[in-house]
């Protein structure tokens, strides 16, 4: 299996100064996965609430921008140095959408990308659809159900209680809840326009993700093939 960065991975070996440590754990745990037939797995309550509101998202997106109705984007994609699925395809733009936690980690005030790896991101979606630009999403949705129920849990036995406290919930449900507030307040556009320049880096960058592969192969046919 030959070595081809994930969209999403590619701010992992974009160090200043090289591959770095980020970019050597990071290849590290990928030849990991081809030794073993493993996938690494990583999950936490922030990756949750963007997976289940998602779909949300993009009818929020949709509304905005008067799309009317769009789906995500199921096509996988893959060239000679990257791989991955975008969100949404657009005649001339690719969206990534970043559901937020709370409204104290969506970016409301910011005039630049916040997260220069999202930026690499969106530089490997348009190289994979050829899009001349990419506009990165950030929503602020409504907690799922499961997850406010989860928090409030929490919060009851952190208060002493046995089991979840009704009050509680409702206090929890309330700091968790975004829909009743306008669209503005709720949704964030970042304008990335294709670099050339930052596709060939990211090439480059790949290459040197070979050589370091075959520094510590144990297998050479999973950097080769």
């Amino acid at each position: 299996m030959q070595f081809k960065i994930r969209c999403s991975a590619i701010g992992e070996i974009m160090g200043i100064k090289g591959l770095g440590k980020t970019g050597e754990g990071y290849l590290q745990t990928w030849y990991k996965e081809q030794l073993y037939s493993r996938k690494k797995e990583f999950t936490s309550k922030y990756t949750d609430k963007g997976l289940i509101m998602e779909d949300d998202a993009i009818d929020l997106i949709a509304e905005h921008l008067q799309l009317g109705m769009i789906f995500k984007n199921e096509d996988f994609k893959e060239n000679s140095f990257l791989q991955g699925t975008a969100d949404i395809i657009l005649n001339d733009a690719v969206v990534e959408i970043k559901n937020s936690w709370d409204c104290f980690s969506f970016p409301l005030f910011d005039s630049d990308c916040p997260n220069k790896d999202y930026e690499w991101q969106c530089q490997g979606y348009m190289e994979l659809w050829d899009k001349p630009k990419a506009y990165l999403v950030y929503c602020l949705m409504d907690a799922p159900e499961s997850i406010i129920e989860q928090e409030a849990r929490r919060e009851s036995y952190r208060m002493g209680y046995s089991e979840l406290d009704m009050d509680l919930y409702e206090i929890v449900a309330s700091k968790m809840t975004y829909s009743h507030l306008p669209i503005e307040l709720r949704i964030k556009f970042f304008t990335i326009h294709r670099s050339e320049e930052a596709i060939t880096k990211i090439k480059e960058r790949v290459d040197i993700c070979y050589t370091y592969l075959q520094s510590i192969q144990l297998k050479p046919e999973l950097v080769n093939e």
